[in-house]
């Protein structure tokens, strides 16, 4: 198990995208420095997808300029993550000059054509050729597998098939791989499970592994203790606990980010988060909002006080 786990804040990007709120360009900066003040390193902080599908993302351009325009946060060293989903975002991303690209592949066909109008083989072809793009660019760049712990359509996704994909996109060279359980579906022997096969995918590989929790039905937390203690050294996680996927029926909630910062440090595991100032930050993005945020520990608060 490791030492330290780095956590890939998201709430603006996969936080916002499904909200009833639409933010402001300066209060979506805003979120990401003050996530990057608080300590979070890796952001995902925009996505470059069609509008009319996303409104909520429409403005990713107007971020990354105001956010590469603020030098004193810039010098944090904060790496802010774009998602693309095709080459026409990746061209999009990459002169918006985002230091990392988060591309997506999928678990299932049912999922697939849902979420972007094709089957798993023809996406995994495209994430082929965004990971191809993002190396000749010399931006690191990384793949989520989506519906890796079950599917909204086809239900559950057998053991092998998320192996499968691995082993697909590990070909293509990423530098991360990420397993998401985009209807919070999992239980932590299903992670124990899925991360073991994925490890011996990717034994020997120069690939890290990364794991994406939504809290749907109360299982996120204890999801992600169990991916750690299975040797993932890296979690999405969203502030507040906001988001989850427009494309998937009643896929609320990612895992809050200032839960499982608590969760990790009352078990001895180093983030490089300040705790205290990330529940700040929650606090603040549930009145940016107007509706509560379903993270507990920014209401309870720290223990001991």
């Amino acid at each position: 198990m490791h030492e330290r786990v780095d956590i890939v804040e998201v709430s603006a990007r996969d936080g916002l995208q499904s909200d009833p709120t639409i933010l402001s360009t300066a209060s979506k900066v805003e979120l990401i420095t003050r996530a990057a003040r608080a300590g979070l390193r890796r952001i995902e902080a925009v996505s470059f997808v069609n509008p009319k599908r996303v409104p909520q993302m429409a403005d990713a351009v107007e971020v990354m300029e105001a956010l590469l325009a603020d030098d004193a946060t810039r010098s944090l060293g904060p790496s802010y993550i774009g998602l693309v989903l095709n080459q026409r975002g990746l061209d999009r991303a990459i002169t918006a000059s985002v230091d990392e690209i988060n591309a997506v592949a999928m678990a299932t066909d049912s999922f697939a054509r849902s979420n972007q109008g094709m089957g798993a083989a023809q996406l995994l072809d495209e994430v082929a050729e965004i990971v191809a793009g993002a190396r000749t660019a010399g931006i690191p760049v990384s793949v989520t597998v989506s519906a890796a712990f079950g599917c909204p359509f086809e239900g559950e996704v057998p053991v092998d098939r998320v192996a499968e994909v691995v082993a697909r996109l590990a070909e293509t060279g990423p530098d991360e791989i990420a397993l998401a359980d985009s209807i919070g579906a999992a239980v932590p022997k299903d992670v124990v499970e899925r991360v073991g096969a994925a490890r011996d995918v990717l034994d020997g590989a120069d690939i890290r592994l990364r794991c994406h929790f939504h809290n749907t039905r109360n299982t996120g937390l204890a999801n992600a203790i169990a991916a750690v203690e299975a040797g993932v050294g890296v979690l999405d996680a969203s502030l507040g606990g906001i988001g989850g996927c427009p494309f998937a029926p009643n896929a609320t909630g990612n895992i809050p980010t200032e839960d499982l910062l608590y969760l990790l440090a009352r078990s001895g595991i180093d983030t490089g988060v300040d705790l205290a100032a990330a529940c700040d930050v929650a606090r603040w993005l549930e009145l940016e909002l107007g509706h509560p945020v379903p993270g507990y520990l920014s209401k309870a608060g720290v223990f001991p006080a």
